[in-house]
């Protein structure tokens, strides 16, 4: 069932509902960097930063990244290189590529567009980033819709429906976000779903008795707020990895992706075992230096790195790095704290 037929009473006080928020918003809301001096550059790099991300995480990177590439020129003009150098460690490199080819379209347009199609139609804009960008940069009344504000519309309307994941639940709700947007300030009203989601409607433990919407809340009547959203779980699939420590004249050996790979193009990673020419079988006995286990998706996967020693052929995208010049390269996030990890217990 539609949430919109689930919400008369509170589509009936929706001027009051936008009233309590916006006011506790204005009051209460945190200070950040991309809001104390806004532009639409700083809040396109922070809705690209914040994607699948905490606020607290993307707090340096954004720092960094304002430091060096302060505007759309600058980061048109810059290397993907660089771009995913000061990127290393927030993941899903992505969406990284996306913002520096969104950043290229919009430096070669006279002037950028102001509508959520419009938006839509650049590189790595999505619906959610389009209604978050043109709502907050210039009015657009276009609501955004994402895993907090699918939690918020849900508890608020004790919709007990049974979503198949976030992004169905996030079409259902849709029509009722927008219905409830305020018309006279879009871009506050969805910072505020935003931020009301991320430090008060929260997914566990949610502090219902200072929340501003309470009086609208069906889930907080009830008393089981925790309830909602209701998404069927995910499918978990295990994996593991053999991965292999190589080191030769004060070199490590690496494994860098190739230009075209889907996920981490030109990244270095430890090699794998398999990569390296070496049979997994052989590590199985032998203790290895780590362990680490990490999901990614559906999938939850522990590797293991073995120290091994150089390998007799090397294949395409292997290549020694010397560890004074590890920093100079770009690693995913989690290779960069391995190999800092196993490098400070040799020292």
């Amino acid at each position: 069932m539609p949430p919109v037929a689930l919400s008369g009473s509170l589509l009936d006080r929706h001027a009051e509902f936008q009233s309590a928020l916006l006011g506790w918003y204005r009051a209460h809301q945190r200070r950040l960097p991309w809001r104390t001096e806004p532009s639409l550059y700083k809040t396109v790099v922070s809705e690209f930063m914040l994607q699948q991300t905490q606020v607290k995480t993307v707090l340096p990177y954004y720092d960094r990244w304002l430091a060096v590439l302060p505007n759309f020129a600058a980061l048109a003009g810059a290397s993907e290189a660089q771009v995913l150098k000061l990127w290393e460690g927030l993941g899903y490199y992505s969406r990284a590529r996306n913002l520096h080819q969104l950043s290229q379209a919009i430096h070669a347009l006279p002037k950028p567009p102001r509508t959520p199609e419009a938006w839509r139609e650049l590189p790595g804009v999505g619906p959610y980033t389009a209604a978050a960008i043109t709502s907050i940069a210039f009015g657009a009344p276009a609501a955004c819709v994402d895993g907090n504000v699918v939690r918020i519309l849900a508890r608020l309307t004790a919709n007990r429906t049974l979503f198949r994941d976030s992004a169905s639940a996030a079409k259902t709700f849709t029509p009722l976000a927008q219905a409830l947007l305020s018309p006279s300030a879009p871009g506050d009203h969805n910072q505020a779903m935003m931020e009301l989601g991320a430090t008060v409607c929260v997914r566990q433990n949610p502090l219902c008795l200072t929340c501003p919407v309470r009086p609208f809340c069906a889930a907080a009547r009830a008393g089981d707020p925790e309830s909602y959203p209701r998404l069927a779980p995910k499918k978990m699939e295990k994996r593991t990895v053999t991965r292999v420590w190589c080191q030769r004249d004060g070199a490590l050996l690496l494994h860098r992706a190739a230009d075209d790979a889907r996920r981490f193009a030109r990244m270095h990673e430890l090699p794998t075992a398999e990569d390296a020419g070496f049979d997994p079988a052989r590590f199985e006995k032998r203790a290895p230096l780590v362990v680490k286990r990490r999901g990614i998706t559906r999938f939850q996967i522990t590797e293991s790195i073995h120290l091994a020693p150089p390998p007799r052929k090397l294949g395409a995208g292997f290549v020694w790095v010397p560890v004074a010049e590890l920093h100079a390269i770009t690693l995913s996030g989690p290779h960069r704290r391995w190999i800092t990890e196993i490098l400070a217990r040799s020292v």
